[in-house]
């Protein structure tokens, strides 16, 4: 295997294997510094900030007095970055008096902070390439003449450092690998992932929008998007019902001391927004978890084991206070509403109750379609005493019977130490997302520690109080992410039961036939189908793409013949071919595909 030269931030350099992941960070990170380099050679006055790479590439902020790099200049920028690679530039390794490097970018204020953030003992480690200088951050590789596959992808905006308070920059974006081909894969994947990404389809379908000058992270449902999230609401309630939930509204706001009782102040405090000081000595907190609330609920009344198992759901708004720079789109936001649950039960139920919800997830698993998904059982780090609940007996005793509970369903999981809540072991139900990633979708959790911390007790047979265990649950996470996540799944293409707008019908002559297209959405609403006559006074074919582009999943064109046959002709979405129906034979075929979460027969 092929090795290339690596230089650490301490200057020492050392070789490693170049198709390793190690290898690939400082190619990346290479690059990032040429970019740099290109932009002070090709930008004069510009000032830079960080070069950054990452897992997903490499990236460059910058700024500028007058218009902002422009993603027309990348492959201008492109090509003195490979120009740079013919000349095979090296990479150096000095560690720089802080006066000096000061006086080189002495009319670049980030520059400027930079090195005051990283200087030491009067010194400053910088990577010097040719007449550019960066901060010694992260490994680098040493030669140049290997950055030949690159692509710089697109600009955007960023918050200097992630802050919403600070300066917007432009930030570039790239890519780089040693093969051409590894290039070639990783823009095709890319360019899946554009096509997939909830907020590109999300602003072109009208979903949603999120906009930074009234709130960075704060999501708008627009009437599609919430028609989507409304459906899910409902359909997760009805089954949470039926398996004998009681449903319950809390408020979002609560007293700080109950969160200093749970623990979440002391573990999540940094994740919390600030409390609200009311005057007159309460102080009170937006809610990040909805479990102190519940139980708030289950203390309401005397409990007795007749009561047990007893379980709560809540649509449950949540506020996380999440940097600026982590928001994006509806998969990470600052307000959330989580499919939240907590059963209460005796310690012999636990078994039962487990594999009860663990069904539960499953069956919704089926009606969304979700097939692709593991089971990690997330244990504590036993050696991490501050990350945990002190109590071993109850760790011991909590994954002990989580084990046991997979074990009696005969379910494959693996094991992950110190992925853990901080007040017992959980069940992680890992999906793929549309592009292959891992992300934890549902959760059961056990937990021991906040019934002893709030002192919930139930009454036994033997007319003695005992503590019973709380069972946290989530079944399809927060209402934000799952529709980020269902719509890449979908690509946009929502089954028809989830699909906003089910059905537009589109009159040949909206003065011949629009009163007939009209006839027929009443009948179709009083089914509950969700029906958009299209009256504009665009051309048919027009109206008909229209339809396809915001991936309707029935487009009904009415004329003269359908009049007179009391029928539509109905064209799905995707297809090309259109078929004659009756209105009756329609309405039961589509009935049937909403029955059955559009799942084909």
């Amino acid at each position: 295997m092929a090795q290339v030269a690596v230089m650490s931030p301490d200057g020492s350099v050392k070789k490693i294997d170049r198709d390793s992941e190690e290898g690939l960070q400082a190619l990346r990170k290479l690059s990032a510094l040429m970019l740099k380099a290109a932009l002070q050679q090709e930008f004069k006055g510009i000032r830079l900030g960080e070069a950054i790479a990452d897992k997903d590439g490499f990236h460059v902020d910058s700024d500028k007095d007058d218009q902002q790099v422009s993603a027309d200049e990348l492959p201008a920028l492109e090509d003195v970055i490979k120009g740079m690679a013919k000349d095979d530039v090296k990479v150096e390794f000095a560690e720089v008096a802080v006066d000096e490097a000061l006086a080189s970018v002495k009319d670049d204020k980030f520059s400027t902070e930079l090195i005051n953030e990283n200087a030491k003992d009067g010194k400053v480690a910088m990577y010097k390439l040719g007449d550019a200088m960066a901060i010694a951050d992260q490994d680098v590789l040493v030669y140049g003449d290997v950055v030949k596959n690159l692509k710089l992808l697109s600009v955007a905006g960023a918050y200097w450092k992630g802050m919403s308070s600070n300066p917007m920059l432009q930030r570039i974006y790239g890519t780089v690998f040693y093969k051409k081909d590894d290039l070639a894969e990783d823009l095709k994947k890319r360019q899946e992932a554009r096509e997939r990404d909830h907020r590109v389809i999300g602003n072109q379908l009208d979903l949603f929008f999120v906009d930074p000058k009234v709130g960075a992270g704060l999501p708008y449902w627009m009437p599609k998007g919430a028609t989507i999230r409304r459906t899910i609401e409902r359909y997760i309630i009805d089954r949470e019902v039926a398996d004998d939930y009681k449903h319950v509204y809390t408020p979002v706001l609560m007293n700080l001391d109950a969160y200093k009782t749970s623990g979440h102040w002391e573990h999540y405090r940094d994740d919390m927004f600030p409390p609200m000081d009311m005057g007159d000595g309460e102080m009170l907190e937006l809610r990040p978890m909805n479990c102190p609330s519940h139980i708030q609920i289950y203390k309401h009344h005397i409990r007795s084991y007749r009561d047990l198992p007893l379980r709560i759901a809540e649509l449950g708004m949540m506020h996380r206070y999440e940097k600026s720079g982590a928001l994006s789109g509806l998969q990470r936001v600052r307000e959330m509403t989580l499919n939240d649950g907590h059963t209460f039960v005796a310690l012999d139920q636990i078994r039962s109750e487990f594999a009860k919800i663990l069904k539960l997830i499953m069956s919704v698993y089926k009606d969304f379609d979700i097939t692709d998904y593991s089971f990690r059982l997330s244990l504590r780090d036993p050696k991490n005493t501050k990350k945990y609940y002190a109590n071993d007996e109850m760790w011991e005793r909590s994954q002990t019977l989580l084990k046991a509970a997979m074990d009696d369903l005969n379910l494959d999981y693996y094991e992950a130490e110190g992925e853990a809540a901080f007040y017992g072991p959980k069940l992680d139900i890992q999906t793929k997302t549309a592009l292959g990633n891992e992300e934890t979708m549902s959760t059961i959790q056990l937990d021991f520690m906040l019934p002893d911390r709030f002192g919930l007790t139930y009454v036994g047979k033997d007319g003695k109080e005992h503590m019973p265990v709380m069972i946290h649950r989530g079944v399809v996470g927060t209402m934000e992410r799952f529709v980020a996540y269902l719509t890449e799944i979908y690509k946009g293409a929502f089954p028809t039961w989830l699909a906003p707008e089910q059905v537009h019908i589109i009159p040949v002559s909206d003065d011949n036939h629009g009163a007939y297209a009209d006839e027929l959405a009443k009948k179709l609403k009083a089914a509950n189908i969700r029906v958009v006559v299209d009256h504009r006074n665009e051309k048919m074919g027009y109206k008909i793409r229209e339809a396809q582009t915001q991936k309707v999943p029935y487009t009904l064109v009415v004329g003269d013949d359908e009049m007179k046959s009391n029928g539509v002709s109905v064209r799905k979405y995707g297809e090309k071919e259109q078929n004659e129906m009756s209105q009756d034979d329609f309405m039961n075929e589509i009935l049937a595909d909403i029955a059955s979460y559009s799942r084909k027969n």
